[in-house]
Formats: C-alpha cells, sequence, structure tokens
C-alpha cells in the first residue's frame, strides 16, 4: 500500500476546496493507507493519540465533508453499518454476514458496459454489494 506525505494529502484536500487542517490530513492519510473500509469509531481509534485534539465529532463531520467532495465514498450495506471507503474509483464490495469484512472486487465488466451504455444520464456514484458468508467464515 502507499504511504502518502502530508503535502500530497494537503494537496489532494486543496484541489479538493477543502482547507488542510492536521485533522482533515491525518483522516485523508489514514483513509487512504488502510482500505479496510473503517467506521469513524474506527478512524477516530487509530488517530486519537496521534493527532492533538481530534474528536469523534471531528471526525464524524470530516469524513461526511470528504463523501461531499468525492474524496471517500460511504457506505450503508445494511441498515445498521455505516463505513467509509476511501478508494473512490469504480468498483464493487463482498461483504459477509458472519464477521461484517467488506472487500473490495473490480467491477463486473457487464455492469461497466451497462454504464457506458447509458444515453442522456452520466452516473457518478455505483453501489453494488454481494452479500454472503467469506471463505474464513466457512471454514469455521
Amino acid at each position: 500500500m502507499k504511504q502518502y506525505t502530508n503535502i500530497e494529502l494537503k494537496a489532494e484536500l486543496e484541489n479538493a476546496g477543502i482547507r488542510g487542517t492536521a485533522q482533515r490530513i491525518a483522516i485523508l492519510g489514514f483513509m487512504r493507507e488502510n482500505p479496510v473500509h473503517p467506521t469513524a469509531e474506527v478512524v477516530f481509534e487509530a488517530l486519537r493519540d496521534k493527532v492533538g485534539s481530534l474528536s469523534l465529532t471531528t471526525v464524524y463531520n470530516t469524513l461526511k465533508l470528504f463523501v461531499e467532495h468525492g474524496l471517500v465514498s460511504m457506505l450503508t450495506i445494511d441498515d445498521t453499518f455505516r463505513c467509509f471507503d476511501g478508494n473512490v474509483e469504480m468498483h464493487a464490495h463482498l461483504m459477509c454476514r458472519n464477521c461484517k469484512k467488506i472487500i473490495d472486487m473490480p467491477m463486473p465488466r457487464e455492469v461497466a458496459t451497462f454504464l457506458e451504455e447509458i444515453e442522456d444520464f452520466d452516473a457518478d456514484e455505483v453501489q453494488l454489494y454481494v452479500k454472503g458468508i467469506c471463505k474464513e467464515c466457512k471454514i469455521k
């Protein structure tokens, strides 16, 4: 996984029209470097000892701001689980019903082709979730 510098992260924020504060840089860095589809609470726990004056409210508000500016996406795969994805390229997700792990998968060619063939509509967000049981949980 690529490690990002604070200069790269600040530039990405500024290109999106967002001021690059220390908290925002740290949160964006975590999202880019940890493709684990974290909840806001997971981001907060990972960063709270590393970033001064970080609160859970700051993490929630920052992630919401990032979603609004297209820097991350919010996954609402079911009614009780909301997490975030730092990978904003088009891809699908597999979610294990047992352990709740979410795995990135390339978007199926058929879906990509379908989207390309739609006339008079520019899709800017596609959510494809597949729910089931992962290999590790099937073994247990």
